[in-house]
Protein backbone atom coordinates (compact mmCIF):
# COMPACT_ATOMS: atom_id res chain seq x y z
CA UNK A 1 0.00 0.00 0.00
CA UNK A 2 2.76 1.92 0.99
CA UNK A 3 4.37 1.77 -2.55
CA UNK A 4 0.91 2.82 -4.09
CA UNK A 5 0.48 5.68 -1.98
CA UNK A 6 3.73 7.14 -3.20
CA UNK A 7 3.73 6.47 -6.44
CA UNK A 8 0.34 8.32 -6.61
CA UNK A 9 2.03 11.05 -5.06
CA UNK A 10 4.88 10.89 -7.45
CA UNK A 11 2.38 11.20 -10.48
CA UNK A 12 0.35 14.02 -8.73
CA UNK A 13 3.80 15.82 -8.15
CA UNK A 14 4.86 15.51 -11.63
CA UNK A 15 1.70 17.08 -13.62
CA UNK A 16 1.24 19.44 -10.88
CA UNK A 17 4.68 20.82 -12.37
CA UNK A 18 4.13 19.96 -15.78
CA UNK A 19 0.39 22.36 -15.20
CA UNK A 20 2.24 25.09 -13.64
CA UNK A 21 4.97 25.15 -16.67
CA UNK A 22 1.48 25.53 -18.66
CA UNK A 23 0.27 27.82 -16.85
CA UNK A 24 3.28 30.24 -17.26
CA UNK A 25 3.92 30.37 -21.10
CA UNK A 26 0.13 30.20 -21.50
CA UNK A 27 -1.29 32.77 -23.57
CA UNK A 28 -2.68 34.98 -20.51
CA UNK A 29 1.08 35.19 -19.69
CA UNK A 30 1.88 36.64 -22.96
CA UNK A 31 1.10 40.43 -22.39
CA UNK A 32 3.54 40.33 -19.30
CA UNK A 33 6.37 40.04 -21.79
CA UNK A 34 6.68 44.14 -22.85
CA UNK A 35 9.85 45.91 -23.96
CA UNK A 36 11.38 49.05 -22.92
CA UNK A 37 13.14 51.29 -24.02
CA UNK A 38 15.13 54.21 -22.88
CA UNK A 39 14.70 58.07 -23.50
CA UNK A 40 15.87 61.02 -21.77
CA UNK A 41 12.29 61.44 -20.59
CA UNK A 42 11.47 58.14 -18.89
CA UNK A 43 11.30 54.69 -20.23
CA UNK A 44 8.77 53.72 -22.94
CA UNK A 45 6.90 50.66 -23.02
CA UNK A 46 5.86 48.64 -26.21
CA UNK A 47 3.24 46.06 -25.35
CA UNK A 48 2.14 43.86 -28.38
CA UNK A 49 -1.21 42.61 -28.00
CA UNK A 50 -2.38 41.02 -30.94
CA UNK A 51 -2.36 41.10 -34.99
CA UNK A 52 -2.70 45.02 -35.85
CA UNK A 53 -3.37 45.89 -32.36
CA UNK A 54 -0.56 47.35 -29.95
CA UNK A 55 -0.58 49.73 -26.65
CA UNK A 56 2.36 51.89 -26.29
CA UNK A 57 3.19 53.58 -23.09
CA UNK A 58 5.12 56.90 -21.18
CA UNK A 59 4.36 57.68 -17.69
CA UNK A 60 0.57 58.32 -17.15
CA UNK A 61 -0.37 58.21 -21.27
CA UNK A 62 -1.13 54.66 -22.90
CA UNK A 63 -1.78 55.00 -26.59
CA UNK A 64 -3.59 52.23 -28.74
CA UNK A 65 -3.50 51.64 -31.82
CA UNK A 66 -5.89 49.66 -33.38
CA UNK A 67 -7.68 48.57 -30.80
CA UNK A 68 -9.68 45.18 -32.29
CA UNK A 69 -10.70 41.99 -30.86
CA UNK A 70 -11.84 39.90 -27.98
CA UNK A 71 -11.22 41.42 -24.22
CA UNK A 72 -9.28 39.00 -23.27
CA UNK A 73 -6.17 41.00 -25.18
CA UNK A 74 -6.69 43.43 -22.93
CA UNK A 75 -6.60 41.48 -19.66
CA UNK A 76 -3.19 42.73 -18.62
CA UNK A 77 -2.89 46.11 -20.50
CA UNK A 78 -3.13 49.32 -18.94
CA UNK A 79 -6.31 51.13 -19.87
CA UNK A 80 -6.15 53.79 -22.81
CA UNK A 81 -5.91 57.39 -22.22
CA UNK A 82 -5.67 57.93 -26.41
CA UNK A 83 -6.39 55.64 -29.42
CA UNK A 84 -5.11 55.88 -32.96
CA UNK A 85 -6.62 54.04 -36.01
CA UNK A 86 -5.32 53.56 -39.39
CA UNK A 87 -7.58 52.23 -41.69
CA UNK A 88 -11.02 51.31 -41.83
CA UNK A 89 -11.13 47.39 -41.64
CA UNK A 90 -12.38 45.54 -38.91
CA UNK A 91 -9.23 44.49 -37.46
CA UNK A 92 -7.73 47.93 -37.52
CA UNK A 93 -11.13 49.87 -36.51
CA UNK A 94 -13.91 47.89 -34.01
CA UNK A 95 -16.72 49.57 -32.87
CA UNK A 96 -17.55 47.48 -30.23
CA UNK A 97 -14.03 46.99 -29.02
CA UNK A 98 -13.86 51.02 -28.53
CA UNK A 99 -17.25 51.25 -26.89
CA UNK A 100 -16.19 48.33 -24.46
CA UNK A 101 -13.16 50.43 -23.28
CA UNK A 102 -15.09 53.85 -22.99
CA UNK A 103 -13.41 55.19 -25.89
CA UNK A 104 -16.16 57.80 -26.46
CA UNK A 105 -14.30 59.90 -23.71
CA UNK A 106 -10.46 59.32 -25.22
CA UNK A 107 -9.20 61.67 -28.16
CA UNK A 108 -9.42 59.17 -31.04
CA UNK A 109 -6.93 59.89 -33.81
CA UNK A 110 -7.83 58.83 -37.53
CA UNK A 111 -8.03 59.36 -41.13
CA UNK A 112 -10.64 60.84 -42.73
CA UNK A 113 -12.24 58.09 -43.85
CA UNK A 114 -12.31 56.24 -40.50
CA UNK A 115 -13.45 59.69 -38.68
CA UNK A 116 -16.78 59.70 -40.65
CA UNK A 117 -17.69 55.65 -39.14
CA UNK A 118 -17.48 56.97 -35.65
CA UNK A 119 -20.33 58.14 -34.40
CA UNK A 120 -21.29 61.63 -32.63
CA UNK A 121 -21.38 60.86 -29.13
CA UNK A 122 -17.37 60.54 -29.17
CA UNK A 123 -16.22 63.51 -27.92
CA UNK A 124 -12.88 64.25 -29.21
CA UNK A 125 -12.29 62.99 -32.47
CA UNK A 126 -9.24 64.13 -34.30
CA UNK A 127 -9.55 63.98 -37.83
CA UNK A 128 -5.36 63.56 -39.30
CA UNK A 129 -5.16 63.27 -42.87
CA UNK A 130 -1.76 61.76 -44.22
CA UNK A 131 0.85 64.59 -43.99
CA UNK A 132 -0.52 66.28 -41.25
CA UNK A 133 0.47 66.03 -37.62
CA UNK A 134 -0.77 67.51 -33.88
CA UNK A 135 0.93 67.64 -30.22
CA UNK A 136 -1.34 65.58 -28.28
CA UNK A 137 -0.62 65.22 -24.11
CA UNK A 138 3.74 65.45 -25.16
CA UNK A 139 3.67 62.98 -28.11
CA UNK A 140 3.64 64.16 -31.35
CA UNK A 141 1.69 62.17 -33.85
CA UNK A 142 2.72 62.65 -37.38
CA UNK A 143 0.24 60.52 -40.03
CA UNK A 144 2.09 59.34 -43.19
CA UNK A 145 1.13 57.33 -45.73
CA UNK A 146 0.25 53.64 -46.63
CA UNK A 147 -1.30 52.38 -49.64
CA UNK A 148 -0.64 49.12 -51.57
CA UNK A 149 1.55 48.83 -55.05
CA UNK A 150 0.86 48.92 -57.62
CA UNK A 151 -1.91 51.79 -57.40
CA UNK A 152 -4.97 50.11 -59.16
CA UNK A 153 -8.87 51.76 -58.43
CA UNK A 154 -9.66 47.57 -56.58
CA UNK A 155 -7.13 48.44 -54.23
CA UNK A 156 -7.78 46.97 -50.91
CA UNK A 157 -5.74 49.60 -49.61
CA UNK A 158 -5.91 53.11 -51.72
CA UNK A 159 -3.31 56.03 -51.29
CA UNK A 160 -4.71 58.74 -49.01
CA UNK A 161 -7.26 56.81 -47.29
CA UNK A 162 -5.64 54.83 -43.98
CA UNK A 163 -2.52 56.46 -42.19
CA UNK A 164 0.67 55.16 -40.61
CA UNK A 165 2.14 56.98 -38.07
CA UNK A 166 5.04 58.05 -36.40
CA UNK A 167 4.91 58.64 -32.51
CA UNK A 168 7.62 61.07 -31.30
CA UNK A 169 7.93 60.39 -27.26
CA UNK A 170 10.65 61.54 -25.04
CA UNK A 171 12.93 62.22 -28.22
CA UNK A 172 12.33 58.81 -30.07
CA UNK A 173 10.56 58.08 -33.42
CA UNK A 174 8.11 55.15 -33.21
CA UNK A 175 6.45 54.28 -36.62
CA UNK A 176 3.66 52.13 -37.11
CA UNK A 177 3.45 50.66 -40.61
CA UNK A 178 -0.66 50.20 -40.87
CA UNK A 179 -1.08 47.90 -44.04
CA UNK A 180 1.06 48.69 -46.82
CA UNK A 181 3.60 48.05 -49.28
CA UNK A 182 7.03 49.03 -49.08
CA UNK A 183 6.25 52.20 -50.31
CA UNK A 184 8.95 55.24 -51.01
CA UNK A 185 7.65 56.83 -48.16
CA UNK A 186 8.44 54.09 -45.81
CA UNK A 187 11.81 53.72 -47.81
CA UNK A 188 12.21 57.03 -47.49
CA UNK A 189 11.92 57.22 -43.37
CA UNK A 190 14.82 58.97 -41.20
CA UNK A 191 15.77 58.26 -38.00
CA UNK A 192 13.12 55.97 -37.06
CA UNK A 193 14.41 54.25 -33.17
CA UNK A 194 11.44 52.02 -33.41
CA UNK A 195 9.12 50.32 -36.23
CA UNK A 196 6.19 47.96 -36.33
CA UNK A 197 6.13 46.42 -40.45
CA UNK A 198 3.64 44.86 -41.61
CA UNK A 199 4.01 41.62 -44.21
CA UNK A 200 0.93 39.40 -45.30
CA UNK A 201 -0.24 38.58 -48.69
CA UNK A 202 -2.21 39.26 -50.05
CA UNK A 203 -3.53 42.52 -48.46
CA UNK A 204 0.30 44.39 -47.63
CA UNK A 205 3.24 42.85 -49.22
CA UNK A 206 5.20 39.71 -48.68
CA UNK A 207 8.96 39.15 -46.55
CA UNK A 208 11.30 40.13 -48.75
CA UNK A 209 9.50 43.22 -50.00
CA UNK A 210 9.41 44.35 -46.25
CA UNK A 211 12.81 43.06 -45.85
CA UNK A 212 14.25 45.39 -48.88
CA UNK A 213 12.13 48.45 -47.42
CA UNK A 214 12.96 48.21 -44.18
CA UNK A 215 16.99 47.63 -44.95
CA UNK A 216 16.78 50.89 -46.76
CA UNK A 217 15.30 53.32 -43.69
CA UNK A 218 17.42 51.32 -41.25
CA UNK A 219 15.36 51.79 -37.81
CA UNK A 220 17.37 51.08 -34.63
CA UNK A 221 14.66 47.99 -33.59
CA UNK A 222 12.23 46.90 -35.87
CA UNK A 223 9.19 44.47 -34.98
CA UNK A 224 7.21 42.37 -37.75
CA UNK A 225 3.84 42.42 -36.82
CA UNK A 226 0.28 41.71 -38.67
CA UNK A 227 1.52 39.46 -40.22
CA UNK A 228 -1.20 37.23 -40.68
CA UNK A 229 -2.68 36.33 -44.14
CA UNK A 230 -4.34 34.28 -46.65
CA UNK A 231 -2.73 31.65 -46.81
CA UNK A 232 -1.51 31.33 -42.87
CA UNK A 233 1.45 33.25 -41.17
CA UNK A 234 4.42 34.77 -43.23
CA UNK A 235 8.09 33.61 -42.35
CA UNK A 236 8.98 35.93 -39.75
CA UNK A 237 12.49 34.65 -38.93
CA UNK A 238 13.47 34.89 -42.35
CA UNK A 239 12.38 38.24 -42.11
CA UNK A 240 14.93 38.44 -39.08
CA UNK A 241 17.37 36.65 -41.28
CA UNK A 242 17.06 38.69 -44.02
CA UNK A 243 17.31 42.44 -41.95
CA UNK A 244 18.70 41.83 -38.84
CA UNK A 245 22.60 43.67 -38.49
CA UNK A 246 24.77 45.38 -36.09
CA UNK A 247 22.48 48.44 -36.92
CA UNK A 248 19.12 46.96 -37.13
CA UNK A 249 17.91 44.98 -34.15
CA UNK A 250 14.63 42.55 -35.21
CA UNK A 251 12.35 41.51 -32.55
CA UNK A 252 9.83 39.04 -32.88
CA UNK A 253 6.96 38.82 -30.06
CA UNK A 254 3.79 36.25 -29.76
CA UNK A 255 0.86 38.45 -31.52
CA UNK A 256 -1.44 35.43 -32.21
CA UNK A 257 -2.66 32.37 -30.39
Amino acid sequence: MRNVKLYVMERITKYSIVAFFLLIISPVQVWSQHDKISTAQGDVTLMPINHATLAIQWGQEVVYIDPAGDHKYFKDIPKPTMVLITDIHGDHFSLPTLDRMAAGKLPVVAPPAVANGIPRHYEQVRVLPNGQSLDLKGIKIEAVPMYNLPETENSRHPKGRGNGYILTIGGKRIYISGDTSGIPEMRALQNIDVAFVCMNLPYTMDVAEAAGAVSEFKPTIVYPYHFRGKNGYSDVKEFKRLVETDEIEVRLRTWYF
